[in-house]
């Protein structure tokens, strides 16, 4: 029998066994029935989030994120300064820091439904997107050539004015582009991190969920220790060495990513949001947002508007 939890506006679902063994974090997207597809740009100071799904496709381009590690389905690999790939709704994927500087690293995602194309994908002009929705089911990695090629045009995409039929058809262009990389592959488990076991994962899961449920109370390092029946020091270091972060900056780094989707999402103040993100006083989350975003939470809800968008 499932159990449901309510973790954020973004993390929804989460299903647990019988045994109590963590399944995976099932994503929310902001992307609507009506919406066609979905472009977020990213300046990116951490990855907060646990492997998660969602049913729709995501295509994932990441510069200046060398060290960090890649994890989609079963494979996990620490990926070089640029990285693209393709993932099918329902496949788990997820990036942790691991050994990242996050020195002017941008994330560009696109979120579109796996039916946009249903009535024209068994037509002969989108033979070589089908075959390529059908490889991206256990995760789709192009080459640094095609990265190359077409990080121009992911970058137009995501800066150009929304609600705009142009950026459809240029989805579309890119789409067919990427379904013409011949050195594109799949993902499994024969390009696994040498030294990240199954058990890395499970813990890392088991922690970064802990913490997403718990955000909002007074957490420490012992809770987080016990909770996997390690030391306080081993916790330590191995939170540094997959998530490259001491255990208050992963859980600043939520805090804040929780922050950032009520400023985005809602109508609360600023004050409203510091208490309901975790934070015990404003000039504490103010002064932490700053660290991490670059800017002030009013400012950051200030320039949101000019980031993101539907089409």
């Amino acid at each position: 029998m499932s159990i449901e939890y309510i973790l954020s506006s973004r993390f929804k679902t989460i299903y647990i066994s019988a045994m109590s063994q963590i399944d995976v974090l099932r994503e929310e997207i902001s992307l609507s029935p009506e919406d066609c597809f979905f472009v977020m740009k990213r300046y990116k100071q951490g990855f907060p989030y646990p492997p998660h799904i969602h049913p729709e496709f995501e295509l994932n381009f990441l510069e200046n994120a060398a060290g960090s590690i890649r994890i989609v389905g079963d494979s996990t690999e620490e990926i070089g300064d640029l990285d693209l790939v393709l993932v099918a709704g329902g496949t788990k994927h997820a990036y942790s820091n691991h050994k990242c500087k996050f020195e002017g690293t941008i994330e560009i995602t696109i979120q579109f439904h796996r039916s946009l194309f249903d009535s024209v994908i068994n037509k002969r002009h989108f033979k070589t997107i089908r075959n390529m929705f059908e490889n991206a089911s256990r995760g789709l990695v192009f080459s640094r050539q095609m990265i190359e090629r077409i990080q121009p045009e992911l970058k137009l995409l995501s800066d150009e004015v929304p609600d705009s039929f142009r950026n459809f058809l240029r989805l579309i262009e890119i789409l067919k582009i990427l379904s013409l990389d011949d050195a594109a592959r799949r993902l499994n488990t024969s390009n696994k991190l040498s030294d990240f076991k199954d058990r890395d994962s499970d813990r890392l899961e088991t922690i970064m969920l802990y913490l997403h449920e718990n955000y909002q109370r007074s957490v420490t390092l012992t809770d987080v220790a016990n909770l996997i029946n390690t030391s306080e020091s081993s916790l330590t270091r191995f939170l540094k060495k997959w998530t490259g972060k001491t255990f208050i900056d992963n859980l600043n780094d939520i805090r804040v990513s929780v922050a950032v989707c009520k400023l985005i999402d809602t109508n609360d103040t600023v004050s409203e949001i510091c208490y309901k993100s975790g934070f015990n006083n404003l000039s504490n989350f103010n002064r932490i947002f700053r660290k991490k975003k670059g800017i002030t939470p009013t400012e950051y809800r200030e320039k949101y508007a000019r980031s993101r968008f539907r089409v």
